[in-house]
């Protein structure tokens, strides 16, 4: 009975049958957040979001402009393929070394600053610290500090108020942002024109929200966006 689907896909096995009945049913379907890999199988007009190794590709480029030569991807999730592909993108355009570690759970954060600062002291080669979320970005820095080491840089994904307090202040470079907010909100203007227009966009490709960043030039601006509720 609904005109349109816009779903995130956390769960592929569960959710792309169903969705592609709905597909089969004349439902217009969009995936977002989750489903970049899926999308095409279920036939949803496009993916709104952000792919993942395109945006670890993004954090490499940056790490090679502050001067990093290896880096700690820490990950908070140890068998989440999406945490993998961040450092796998990191690794292919970073110049130095990567080296992916799982470090804890974002839910024990003083257990996961313990392994981190743990893996920093036991390689001085590491100047650069990448951690596949928010949590773990601001475990990366107390740890660098718990270590006395002087990083290159520190970065994360995704926000949080701290993280963008720590990179407002200069103590972490920068976050890769995917907008979640225009994931929830393009697909549904997208599922609107579709059934009110016949438009589709995205040409069959996804539409990547992803890898924005914000850094200490556009921290304040974010911050302010956060707490209006649109970032």
């Amino acid at each position: 009975g609904t005109n349109g689907i816009a779903a995130s896909l956390p769960d592929p096995d569960a959710l792309v049958g169903p969705l592609q009945a709905a597909v089969g049913a004349g439902i217009p379907v969009i995936t977002l957040n989750s489903g970049s890999n899926d999308y095409q199988e279920i036939g949803a007009l496009t993916h709104v979001g952000q792919t993942e190794f395109i945006a670890g590709q993004g954090a490499g480029e940056r790490f090679n402009d502050l001067g990093a030569t290896k880096i700690l991807c820490g990950r908070q999730e140890e068998s989440n393929v999406a945490l993998e592909e961040r450092c796998d993108g990191l690794a292919d355009t970073f110049s130095g070394e990567v080296v992916s570690e799982f470090v804890g759970l974002d839910a024990d954060q003083t257990e996961q600053q313990n392994a981190i600062a743990t893996a920093l002291q036991a390689d001085p080669a590491i100047d650069g610290f990448m951690g596949t979320g928010p949590v773990i970005a601001v475990s990366g820095l107390n740890a660098s500090k718990d270590a006395g080491r002087e990083m290159k840089g520190v970065a994360g994904f995704d926000i949080t108020p701290e993280i963008i307090d720590a990179i407002d202040a200069g103590e972490i470079a920068f976050t890769i942002d995917q907008q979640q907010y225009l994931q929830g909100y393009l697909p549904i203007l997208l599922l609107y024109l579709n059934v009110t227009n016949a438009n589709v966009a995205g040409g069959g490709q996804p539409i990547l929200t992803g890898p924005g960043f914000v850094d200490q030039g556009n921290a304040a601006t974010v911050k302010a966006l956060v707490e209006a509720g649109t970032r």
